[in-house]
């Protein structure tokens, strides 16, 4: 066994999670801006949502989590697009995760993140509205890596007839 898992301190932090793709009725989509709570340097845009609390649905996770960081609770929430798992290290641990992404629409785009967890706290500075050409110009950082094209597949072509599953994304 190896040291990291030795630790329950160091073990990987494995977790089902939710996420949403907001998009407001001009076709923005919106992102939260995350950084490393210890560099704040190191940082990144991201799609709304977390981790699966009790037994609530993937569903019910996102809803909540969207109302959460964002305080955007009138939302149609759609079919899921996309589904990832994907490894990194952040807060000094490694997060493991299973990641479904709902498609939703709003016409509230006001952002209040009254509900943000301590860890939130100390890494999320802020939400903004994101047009396709604008994400696809982006020099910053953003998950899923390929969300530009993903966006604009979306648009285009609508939501697909099944999830898609993206290639891991492991850092």
């Amino acid at each position: 066994m190896s040291a990291d898992h030795a630790d329950p301190a160091r073990r990987p932090v494995a977790r089902k999670v939710a996420r949403v793709v907001l998009l407001d009725p001009q076709d923005r989509i919106l992102l939260l801006h995350g950084f490393e709570p210890a560099d704040p340097a190191d940082d990144w845009w991201f799609t709304p949502g977390g981790g699966l609390e009790g037994d609530e649905s993937r569903e019910e996770a996102a809803l909540r989590e969207l109302a959460e960081e964002t305080g955007i609770t009138r939302v149609e929430l759609g079919p899921v697009l996309w589904r990832r798992y994907c490894s990194f290290p952040f807060d000094g641990r490694r997060w493991e995760q299973d990641e479904w992404y709902f498609l939703a629409r709003t016409d509230q785009t006001e952002t209040a993140p009254a509900g943000l967890t301590e860890l939130e706290r100390r890494s999320v500075s802020g939400a903004r509205w994101w047009t396709c050409g604008e994400l696809s110009a982006a020099r910053e950082t953003v998950y899923p890596t390929r969300l530009a094209g993903l966006l604009r597949t979306l648009l285009d072509e609508g939501p697909p007839d099944a999830p898609v599953v993206l290639a891991p994304e492991i850092v």
